[in-house]
C-alpha cells in the first residue's frame, strides 16, 4: 500500500462509510476508502429499508440510476400471538406520487451502486484488506495499519464506519465492549415469488411496496420484532431479539427457530407461500439508545454510523441516520479544511454539535427510556399480545352471547392476567417512554 498521505480515512463501505467518503470526495479531498469484504456489499446480501431524504441530501438525482425495488406506499403494524394478530395499516396516495419518500432494496446491490458513485467522486477504494489497528501518535489518530506490506497509510483524520461493536474503536480505547442489551441479532430471508404474486398477495402495483413490522409472542418473551417487506421478485422477511435475551437461555431457542416460527404463523405462511429461498443472514443491530451512544470524536477520529449505535430501533431506522451521521461528518471535516483548522478534538466537537442539532440525536434522545422500559417489561412480548387477540377475538364472534358480558370477560381476563394497578403502571411506563 502506498505511503502517501490523505486528507481522510474512511474505514467501512456501508450507507455511512459510503456517505462519508462521497461527500468528502466530491469536495475535492484526497481521500481513501477502506473495505474488508469482496467489494462493497458482499457482506449484506439481505434486504433493507431506504429513507429517500438522507440519500437525496447527497445525491439528488439517486432515483435516475439506483438499484431500488419498490416505493413504499403501505406500512403495517400487527401484533401477534400465536394464531392470529391486531394490527393497523396506514396507506396514502401520497406516497404514490414522486419523488416517493421510501424504498425496498437489496443491500449488495445497493451499497456495490453506492460505491461505485463514491469512485466517481474521486476516492480510492481498495476492498479485501482488514483494518488491524489505529495508528496513535499519543492520543492523536494518525493512520491505519492493514493487513498489507507495507500497510500503514496516514491521514488527517480517520472515519470509523466498520459497523457494529466497532473493533478499531475499541482497540484504540474510545468505547469498550458492547453489551449484549444494547445490541440485536437478526436474521433475515429473501424469497423469490414473481413480481406479479407479489402484487396480487398485498394489493400493489407494479412498482409499488407494502412493509409489515409485527410484535408479540412470535419472539417468545425476548426483546423483539419481526418484519416482512416487498422487493420486486423477492420478499424480505426476518425477526431480531437482543443478543442478551439469547444469551440468558440459550437452550430455549435459536434466531433460525424464531425465524421458521414466523414463517409458520397462520396469518404470515399465506403470504409468502411458495417463496424460495435465495439468501439467508444473520447479522447484529446496534438497538441500546440513546444512552448506548459513545463518544464519537476525538484527537483526528470520528465514529459514525452503527458503530456509533445510530439506530431508532422504535421507528425501525438505521439506513437515514448512517447516511445522515456520514454527511455530517465528512462536513465537519470539509468545514475545517477550507477554514485552515487542525482536526482536533475541539475542531471535531462541530460533528458532535451537528448530530445534537439534527433529527438523529432529537429522535433518539425522545426514545431514550424506552431500551429499560422493555427489558424491564417481557409481558409487552408475551401477555399483553395474547389478551389484545384474545379480546379482539371474543368481540368479533357473533356467538349470541351479549356484548356486556363479553366485556366483562376481557376486563376479567386483564386483571387475571395482571392487576390493574400494573397494568396502569405499564400503560404511563410506555408513555413516558414515547413522549
Amino acid at each position: 500500500m502506498s505511503q502517501e498521505k490523505f486528507d481522510a480515512i474512511v474505514v467501512g463501505a456501508g450507507p455511512s462509510g459510503n456517505t462519508a467518503a462521497y461527500t468528502l470526495a466530491k469536495a475535492g479531498l484526497k481521500v481513501l476508502q477502506i473495505e474488508r469484504g469482496e467489494y462493497p456489499g458482499s457482506k449484506n446480501v439481505q434486504g433493507a429499508i431506504l429513507y429517500a431524504d438522507a440519500l437525496e441530501r447527497v445525491i439528488p438525482d439517486f432515483r435516475d440510476d439506483a438499484p431500488l425495488e419498490r416505493h413504499v406506499i403501505e406500512q403495517r403494524v400487527w401484533v401477534l400471538d400465536d394464531n392470529s394478530f391486531v394490527g393497523t395499516h396506514y396507506r396514502s396516495d401520497d406516497y404514490n406520487k414522486p419523488p416517493y419518500n421510501r424504498y425496498t432494496i437489496i443491500r449488495a446491490q445497493f451499497d456495490k451502486w453506492f460505491s461505485s458513485k463514491v469512485r466517481e467522486a474521486g476516492a480510492l477504494l481498495i476492498c479485501e484488506t482488514t483494518v488491524e489497528e489505529l495508528l496513535m501518535d499519543g492520543e492523536r489518530c494518525i493512520g491505519v495499519r492493514c493487513d498489507r506490506k507495507g500497510g500503514e497509510v496516514y491521514a488527517d483524520v480517520v472515519i470509523l464506519a466498520d459497523g457494529v461493536n466497532s473493533t478499531l474503536a475499541r482497540k484504540a480505547g474510545f468505547h469498550g465492549e458492547l453489551k449484549g442489551e444494547n445490541v440485536a441479532l437478526a436474521v433475515k430471508e429473501i424469497l423469490f415469488l414473481p413480481e406479479e404474486v407479489i402484487q396480487q398477495r398485498f394489493n400493489i402495483g407494479e412498482e409499488e411496496g407494502v412493509v409489515i413490522e409485527m410484535m408479540g409472542t412470535v419472539t417468545e418473551g425476548m426483546v423483539g420484532t419481526g418484519f416482512l417487506y416487498t422487493n420486486k421478485d423477492s420478499l424480505t422477511i426476518g425477526v431480531g431479539c437482543m443478543l442478551s435475551d439469547f444469551k440468558k437461555n440459550p437452550a430455549r431457542t435459536t434466531p433460525y427457530a424464531l425465524l421458521d416460527k414466523l414463517k409458520r404463523h397462520p396469518s404470515i405462511a399465506p403470504l409468502i407461500e411458495g417463496g424460495e429461498m435465495k439468501e439467508y443472514a444473520a447479522h447484529l443491530i446496534p438497538e441500546g439508545g440513546f444512552h448506548a451512544v459513545p463518544k464519537v470524536y476525538g484527537e483526528g477520529w470520528m465514529i459514525v454510523g452503527d458503530s456509533g449505535g445510530f439506530v431508532n430501533a422504535v421507528h425501525r431506522e438505521g439506513s437515514n441516520l448512517a447516511m445522515t451521521t456520514g454527511r455530517l461528518a465528512a462536513e465537519t471535516v470539509i468545514a475545517a479544511k477550507a477554514a485552515g483548522r487542525p482536526l482536533t478534538a475541539r475542531t471535531l466537537k462541530a460533528y458532535k454539535d451537528s448530530l445534537d442539532e439534527s433529527f438523529v440525536m432529537k429522535d433518539l434522545h425522545k426514545y431514550r427510556d424506552m431500551p429499560q422500559v422493555l427489558h424491564d417489561s417481557p409481558q409487552f412480548f408475551t401477555t399483553y399480545p395474547a389478551l389484545v387477540n384474545r379480546a379482539a377475538k371474543t368481540m368479533f364472534t357473533v356467538d349470541g352471547i351479549d356484548k356486556k358480558a363479553k366485556e366483562r370477560a376481557i376486563f376479567g381476563s386483564f386483571k387475571a392476567a395482571r392487576r390493574w394497578r400494573g397494568l396502569l403502571g405499564d400503560a404511563v411506563k410506555l408513555w413516558r417512554a414515547f413522549r
